[in-house]
């Protein structure tokens, strides 16, 4: 197993029921880690490729869904597939609204479950590659002096040189040297693709009020 393949992890406190969908979801082809409790799951290693959670929602201990309250307060959660054999119809909506992607009554159907799973590890891959590409254009972004990230501001709004020399009271050649600084920071060679990256990041463009 290397970093990069997907996963899934299942947790729940009986015994036969993990090992079914072990051998389920390694039929599909996918590796798969099971746990006996939330806490165990909490202190798995980590993995950097895309990966997912078949929860239980009814476990001692930390149940499904204070389990997915705790994640959710971390930087990034994984998508969630719930199953339960416990389950209502207040409980799977409260668990969809908080960004599960599916609710699962025991028993379920398993082609049911593996297409929660597919849908799950893409979703996940889409995000992981969302999130990785903004975290390289911050590590961009961070390199910047307050100046140069002014300057930036005022570069994707369309301005010329001179029009930013004149609304910041500074010379033409001095905009024009972080102008070159940013581009060479940002790795663009051109405004269309800074504008793109910043997008990316929610950068607003200054204000020419």
């Amino acid at each position: 197993m290397t970093a990069e393949n997907p996963i899934v992890f299942v947790v729940d406190d009986d015994p036969s029921i993990r090992k079914s969908l072990e051998r389920l979801i390694k039929s599909a082809g996918l590796d798969v880690v099971t746990f006996a409790t939330a806490d165990e799951f909490l202190d798995r290693h980590s993995h950097k490729g895309p990966s997912c959670l078949v929860l239980d929602v009814k476990m001692p201990g930390l149940n499904g869904l204070e389990l997915q309250e705790k994640l959710l307060l971390e930087k990034y959660a994984m998508p969630i597939i719930f199953i339960t054999g416990h389950g209502d119809i207040p409980m799977s909506v409260k668990a969809i609204k908080k960004g599960a992607i599916d609710f699962l009554s025991k028993p379920f159907d398993e082609k049911d479950l593996l297409g929660a799973v597919r849908e799950a590890l893409e979703r996940d891959s889409k995000a992981r590659t969302v999130r990785e590409e903004r975290e390289h254009i911050h590590r961009h972004l961070e390199s910047l002096t307050p100046r140069e990230y002014e300057i930036l501001t005022y570069v994707i709004t369309g301005m010329l040189n001179k029009q930013i020399a004149y609304t910041l009271k500074i010379s033409e050649k001095t905009v024009k040297v972080h102008r070159a600084r940013v581009m060479g920071k940002m790795g663009v060679d051109s405004v269309a693709e800074l504008v793109r990256l910043t997008e990316k990041v929610d950068i607003k463009p200054a204000s020419l009020l």
